[in-house]
């Protein structure tokens, strides 16, 4: 079964068990209005993974779970995010809230609770909530009711504050004198955060020992003292206090374990060094090495980590494996890529040189051609390696990706180019086209004109845009509204655009903005304003981009649109907290000298 099958599959599955979960969450019991809309969608999201797992276990789908919590707690550190429980005035406003925050946030707030509460105690509640409401209309609180009757719990006060306001909190953590000390604010990638506090159902793990901890943090100060988990573990009384200031070459700790809580989690310095050796010693489940990351890489957007700190805890991923935890690894190295090329452009290419070493472990173990006997999870990786090593630059895979399209051009059988290896080679050829080198694209464009099957029509538009020279980038733009593409194709087309194309891509969204609004529904429109505004870096852009759309009808993508230049003065704002690091260029020149 080759790659895109076995994606299929997934996806298939994912997607097949979210509209059966329909006929119970939204049929049988339906919401009392969109206010409630995660009702529907956020527990169809969840027990489309719960089934999925149940069906195929070897998949380890709640690891690709990860994807939906981080997409959720991306969407809801905007200060333009807005709570689960939304009020709806009007019609046209349902659209923006089938989003990130009812799927992803809903979802992974309801693993959350499943987790606190445990899973048999989650069964029977739901069970109770389907008989009690069969034929219905409910309410949350309908549901809190019935969980608060089955656990004993009081989980509307629990779960108030995670449904009917916006956001969620970060967790800072330290040590000191036998303690772990936690402090709660809310995460925000502006500095615009608010003093709300949230009840917080912990876990942790003191790793050595493999000893977790479940608690409550109740108020905004915590403190936990670990010396008695030490004690039962270590057999002696006495060790621990004769010890503890060598704590951080010992042991590690990690917070909200698998990632089943929907918050972020800073370490202090001491914490972090412990965390990447465990990383390096294999010590962390792939759930763990995920969220390490992915809180990291956002505490460095928000300002709150240094870009140095993040690139010394992605150094000890240099021999990640796992499907999940890679592709994070590799949308990270993308992210810092473009903001170095506008924050750091005189140590661009040490970066790419960075990025393209944690990366060759993980491509020579995998190669180019299906090996045999690999799982499935494997295969899936192999595309998602070759095409980031193109996107760097990476000049040996490039001349072998070029040397595979041509054997293709030859002959569309040829086992030279598999399909999980398609796009990488179809991107080699779009980064290296040209002007005055144009026989690629012409290629591409033939394959895909005569392609039978969407699904290599789909790996063509994909890779088109991610030419860097303008004039391409423009060609293509124009190609995508052309009748040669399917509308609800465009959207492949805009997803790979190249950082080179972003100034070409605005100036041309404005020149054509009434035949796209004509052309294209609201879903379309959303990802232009996604795909075309968030490149950008600067609060003039930001400017730019508010100053045009003021004259343009934008009911129908309001809340995107909002959403996205809020990005963009993000970035802005992380660009110049880069430039004022001290010591970046040496770091940044040592880690690209590391083989």
């Amino acid at each position: 079964m080759d790659i895109k099958r076995k994606e299929k599959k997934i996806t298939l599955a994912i997607v097949t068990t979210h509209e059966v979960a329909h006929q119970w969450f939204g049929n049988l019991v339906t919401m009392e209005w969109w206010t409630h809309l995660w009702l529907n969608e956020g527990f169809a999201t969840w027990v489309s993974y719960l089934a999925t797992d149940s069906l195929f276990p070897e998949w380890e789908i709640w690891t690709q779970f990860l994807d939906e919590t981080a997409g959720g707690l991306r969407m809801d550190a905007l200060e333009s995010s807005h709570p689960i429980e939304v009020e709806i005035h009007h019609a046209r406003s349902v659209l923006e809230v089938f989003d990130s925050i009812s799927y992803e946030k809903g979802s992974a707030v309801i693993r959350m609770l499943m987790d606190y509460l445990g899973y048999d105690i989650f069964q029977k509640s739901l069970s109770s909530y389907m008989k009690n409401y069969a034929w219905k209309n409910t309410k949350t609180e309908d549901l809190w009711s019935i969980l608060s009757e089955e656990s004993g719990v009081q989980v509307n006060t629990l779960m108030d504050t995670w449904t009917k306001k916006k956001g969620y909190p970060v967790i800072s953590v330290k040590y000191k004198d036998c303690n772990l000390e936690f402090e709660q604010s809310q995460f925000v990638y502006s500095d615009m955060h608010s003093d709300d506090c949230w009840i917080v159902p912990m876990t942790m793990s003191l790793g050595s020992c493999n000893k977790r901890k479940n608690f409550l943090l109740e108020t905004k100060h915590g403190k936990l003292d670990v010396s008695g988990l030490y004690h039962s573990c270590d057999g002696n009384s006495s060790s621990f206090e004769k010890n503890q200031e060598k704590l951080s070459e010992k042991f590690w700790v990690k917070l909200n374990i698998g990632q089943t809580g929907f918050y972020r989690v800073k370490y202090d310095h001491n914490l972090t060094t412990q965390l990447r050796k465990a990383i390096e010693d294999n010590c962390l489940s792939a759930s763990d090495r995920f969220g390490i990351l992915d809180d990291t890489y956002a505490l460095c957007e928000a300002c709150q980590v240094s870009l140095s700190s993040l690139l010394s805890l992605m150094n000890v991923y240099r021999k990640e494996l796992d499907y999940t935890v890679l592709s994070r690894l590799i949308e990270i190295c993308s992210s810092v890529e473009k903001i170095s090329s506008d924050a750091l452009p005189s140590l661009l290419n040490d970066m790419k040189q960075f990025f393209i070493g944690l990366l060759l472990f993980s491509a020579e173990k995998l190669g180019w051609e299906p090996i045999q006997g690999e799982n499935h999870m494997s295969a899936m990786t192999r595309e998602r390696v070759l095409m980031a090593l193109v996107n760097l630059g990476h000049s040996i895979t490039i001349d072998e990706a070029m040397k595979r399209f041509q054997a293709y051009l030859d002959d569309r059988n040829t086992p030279l180019l598999p399909v999980d290896c398609r796009r990488a080679a179809f991107r080699a050829v779009m980064r290296n086209t040209n002007t005055s080198n144009r026989n690629g694209f012409e290629a591409l464009l033939t394959i895909y004109k005569e392609a039978q099957a969407v699904q290599e029509k789909a790996r063509v538009l994909r890779c088109l845009a991610s030419c860097p020279e303008p004039d391409i980038v423009l060609e293509v733009l124009n190609f995508m509204l052309s009748d040669e593409v399917r509308v609800q194709d465009i959207t492949y087309v805009l997803s790979g655009k190249s950082l080179e194309g972003r100034e070409t891509a605005w100036r041309w969204l404005k020149e054509n903005w009434d035949l796209i609004v004509a052309k294209c529904d609201d879903m379309i429109l959303h990802s232009f304003i996604r795909n075309v505004v968030t490149p950008f870096s600067s609060h003039d852009m930001a400017d730019e981009v508010e100053a045009f759309f003021a004259s343009c009808e934008t009911a129908s993508f309001a809340m995107n649109l909002k959403q996205s230049i809020e990005q963009v003065r993000i970035k802005a704002r992380w660009v110049e907290s880069i430039k004022q690091e001290e010591s970046i260029e040496e770091l940044v020149r040592g880690l690209a000298c590391i083989g």
